[in-house]
């Protein structure tokens, strides 16, 4: 088989049809594109069983023990068409939902394949989509531990006191943790008066936005106890002052 396959090139092996179905100037220039992308370090992977679903830049590629599926990001339509909700994972010993997503390509012959992903990478996985993801109504994806947190980070942060920066102040750059937001909060300390409890003024320049703040936050607490996360309190990433959530203040 292998041999009949690498005739002319390799031009009759099935994995070179599926490349020929994406269009472009010749399945080698798409396969190069592809390694070009795979090789790079912020794409999204995942797995489940035998399969390894990787989402790059401009393709989304499932490879499982006998086929490979490849789509280009900008010619799909995605939709979460079934969830599985088991009460114990055999990984975890507790309550998992699993998502199943069809990937319709929308191009002359393309082919229609799904996924399979653990409801809590959903959120990494639309990050990384330049596509939306489509859901009916009576889907209820549930969220993660850290989705719910930032959630409930974004929430307190919104009810404290803005900041106001001195007119001479320079622009807020860009967060250094993600370098794709504006700094948008400051640490200012609010949650006791003077001298009292664990945090202490922050006088660092802006230099991160809400998301990354917030995900440093969480980091920084028990993982054992996410109870007492919303309590807790936090060094600064940059000057190690601790602050907690009643500290974070976005920029008027």
């Amino acid at each position: 088989m292998n041999y009949i396959w690498s005739r002319k090139g390799w031009e009759g092996h099935p994995i070179v049809a599926r490349l020929k179905s994406l269009g472009g100037n010749s399945w080698r220039a798409t396969a190069s594109s592809i390694n070009v992308e795979f090789r790079r370090i912020d794409k999204f992977s995942s797995g489940i069983g035998g399969t390894r679903l990787y989402i790059m830049d401009s393709w989304i590629l499932k490879t499982g023990p006998y086929n490979v599926n490849i789509a280009h990001q900008a010619n799909v339509h995605l939709r979460v068409i079934k969830t599985e909700n088991h009460v114990i994972s055999h990984e975890t010993g507790t309550s998992i939902q699993y998502l199943r997503i069809a990937v319709e390509q929308l191009s002359r012959g393309g082919k229609t394949f799904t996924i399979r992903l653990n409801s809590t990478e959903y959120g990494d996985l639309k990050n990384k989509l330049s596509a939306p993801i489509h859901a009916a109504r009576d889907i209820v994806i549930r969220q993660s531990l850290s989705d719910m947190f930032l959630e409930a980070f974004r929430e307190q942060v919104s009810q404290n006191p803005h900041h106001t920066l001195p007119e001479d102040a320079p622009v807020p750059e860009p967060c250094i943790g993600c370098m794709q937001t504006q700094s948008n909060i400051k640490l200012v300390k609010h949650c006791e008066e003077g001298d009292w409890g664990e945090c202490v003024q922050c006088y660092c320049r802006p230099m991160w936005c809400l998301e990354c703040m917030g995900k440093w936050f969480s980091s920084r607490q028990d993982q054992a106890h996410p109870e007492r996360w919303l309590a807790g309190n936090s060094p600064c990433p940059t000057c190690r002052a601790k602050f907690c959530m009643l500290d974070v203040c976005f920029i008027a």
